[in-house]
């Protein structure tokens, strides 16, 4: 078994990628954004974190968050957000021997990828990856068309122009 390692940093900001655990062909998440929304409100009000980029995929997600100065704990945050969605959604998914033995669902992989973000550059990297995903992936032709997405929040900020990466990657960039 792998030897995982995990960039514990009390305050850090992270990239997260967590997915389903049937990928190909599954909506859940966005048949279920609302649901998973206010789980992560939920959450949030609970064990407190910044949002600082979200994408909601059919199968998958991708995240900025930053934890409090003192804080460094996403681990917890992670298994509450996946448990509490996943205890107000019907049991029809097919579970395995190992996972109906240990009583786990079977809708989210058990491991997440996160990164440490490192600086400014790393933190503009991650979020373009954020928000360009779901182009990535062919849902739409223009960041702006994906509705689960902090883009539209971030956009009103300032932060985009509306119509970043609307088709000529050559325009990627923020405003300043």
């Amino acid at each position: 078994m792998p030897d995982y390692r995990r960039a514990w940093h009390p305050g850090g900001t992270y990239f997260f990628t967590v997915n389903l655990l049937q990928r190909h062909g599954n909506d859940l998440l966005t048949r279920h954004v609302d649901l998973l929304r206010d789980t992560v409100r939920s959450v949030r009000r609970r064990h407190p974190f910044t949002i600082h980029g979200w994408v909601v995929l059919p199968d998958h997600l991708h995240c900025v968050i930053e934890l409090p100065q003192n804080d460094a704990d996403f681990a917890t945050r992670w298994r509450l957000i996946k448990m509490d969605f996943s205890k107000a959604l019907p049991r029809t998914e097919r579970l395995s021997e190992v996972r109906a033995r240990r009583g786990e669902r079977g809708i989210w992989q058990r491991r997440y990828w996160e990164h440490l973000i490192r600086d400014k550059a790393d933190f503009r990297t991650h979020m373009d990856y954020v928000h360009i995903n779901p182009m990535k992936h062919g849902l739409v032709k223009r960041v702006a068309d994906w509705p689960h997405s902090t883009f539209h929040h971030l956009v009103e900020q300032g932060v985009y122009p509306k119509d970043w990466a609307g088709g000529d990657e050559t325009a990627l960039g923020y405003s300043d």
